[in-house]
């Protein structure tokens, strides 16, 4: 039987919103209020903008993303998925095109169940793959032996521009693009039974330490 690939990976690397936690965030109505076109990446139009705009604009998205994190909870089975992949000692961290306040509010007390949190303030956001390749770094674990957990597109590309095994959350109905992630999941159960098959033989030099 052909082994799954979840079970050769040595390390794991999570989105936030509406992958470890719940987010009412809209996209939609953000854009409307910046006036980003809505084919364009949020992100990449506000680094377009002249700086007095740009300004402007980063504290828009802030206050939205600070009043969205105040009301961010686990989603169902994902704080055990945390706890299972520590016990088998492999390293996780959090990547997140969020920033780091509204992040820090998100996680409040667990920042202590991870490894890493990078956000955006600290990388260059996804898809770029640099926040991925910079945590291989740190763990000393070549990227290929490395899975990104995340719940759309963009992780799914930066998990792909990192040569890692890009995992898609899907709660509800799979979107388009699923086809491109490696492996497909709806609920963190399902993951943890998985991961449960995983040799208890992966550990992490923890002494290493981002610059």
């Amino acid at each position: 039987m052909t082994c799954h690939p979840i079970t050769n990976i040595k390390g794991f690397i999570f989105d936030l919103d509406g992958t470890l936690v719940t987010s009412k965030l809209d996209f939609s109505y953000l854009r409307t209020l910046l006036g980003c076109p809505l084919d364009q990446d949020i992100l990449h139009f506000i680094a377009g903008l002249p700086f007095p705009e740009q300004e402007h604009a980063n504290k828009i998205v802030q206050d939205y993303e600070l009043e969205d994190a105040r009301n961010g909870l686990w989603i169902d089975g994902a704080k055990q998925l945390i706890h299972a992949l520590q016990q088998k000692q492999l390293p996780v961290a959090i990547v997140t095109r969020n920033s780091k306040q509204a992040t820090t509010l998100k996680l409040a007390s667990n920042h202590i169940l991870f490894d890493v949190v990078l956000t955006r303030e600290d990388a260059p956001p996804k898809p770029d793959p640099s926040a991925l390749l910079r945590i291989a770094e740190r763990w000393q674990i070549p990227a290929t032996q490395l899975a990104y957990v995340g719940d759309y597109l963009y992780d799914i590309h930066a998990a792909k521009n990192a040569g890692m095994l890009a995992c898609l959350y899907a709660p509800n109905e799979a979107p388009n693009y699923a086809h491109e992630a490696d492996w497909i999941f709806n609920n963190f159960a399902q993951f943890k039974d998985i991961v449960s098959s995983v040799r208890e033989n992966h550990t992490m030099n923890k002494a290493n330490t981002l610059d």
